[in-house]
């Protein structure tokens, strides 16, 4: 059992840091992106809501494994390929079920728990200011840089102008052009109207 329990650990220690990441990039979009506050029981109620369908997963992951282990029970030919179990496969695949479930078990229970979701809520913020902290740092970098400063300035200053001209003046073209279509297609329609207008005017 030493072995399935260790197991069982290394696949919540995943599971958790996936969901951490998870619930980081939440409070990203929300608190920065769109301009919100920050609101703990909100974010815990998402944290929940992550764990439990990680959970989910798991438990499908352990399904699938059954049937797999179903299939593979009185086979004992050559195998065809790395998911065509045999006979031989059907030991490591009951261990690989049972891992799982043991998995998704624990995700629930740390679900259920107030204290761990709000460990892994203050763990996901920490890690959204690290990352918000580390890009303002970089963009400080960048615009306090000066030219003396910088060793690689006239390199970048002329890969800024290329893609200037490849690209942004390119769009800019071709902003124009279809401006200039628009306005020579609507050009006609606006010359007809004149027309009208003075035939209906003696009958008036």
């Amino acid at each position: 059992m030493g072995r399935t329990k260790d197991a069982i650990a290394e696949g919540l220690s995943i599971a958790t840091a996936a969901a951490r990441l998870t619930v980081r990039n939440r409070i990203l979009v929300e608190t920065i992106a769109r301009g919100g506050h920050f609101d703990g029981e909100i974010f815990a109620e998402f944290a929940r809501e992550t764990l439990r369908a990680l959970a989910a997963e798991q438990d499908q992951a352990a399904d699938r494994v059954t049937q797999q282990r179903k299939r593979a029970w009185g086979r004992f030919s050559d195998s065809s390929g790395t998911h065509d179990y045999r006979d031989r496969d059907t030991r490591n695949l009951r261990r690989r079920a049972r891992q799982s479930r043991g998995v998704a078990k624990e995700l629930r229970d740390f679900a259920d728990d107030p204290v761990r979701v709000d460990g892994l809520v203050a763990a996901a913020r920490a890690a959204a200011w690290g990352d918000v902290e580390q890009n303002l740092s970089k963009r400080l970098d960048v615009e306090g840089m000066t030219a003396d400063a910088d060793p690689d300035y006239a390199t970048m200053r002329r890969a800024r102008m290329d893609a200037l001209r490849m690209v942004d003046l390119a769009r800019l073209a071709s902003q124009a052009k279809k401006r200039a279509k628009e306005q020579a297609a609507a050009a006609p329609v606006e010359g007809a109207e004149a027309p009208l207008l003075k035939k209906k005017s003696p009958s008036a």
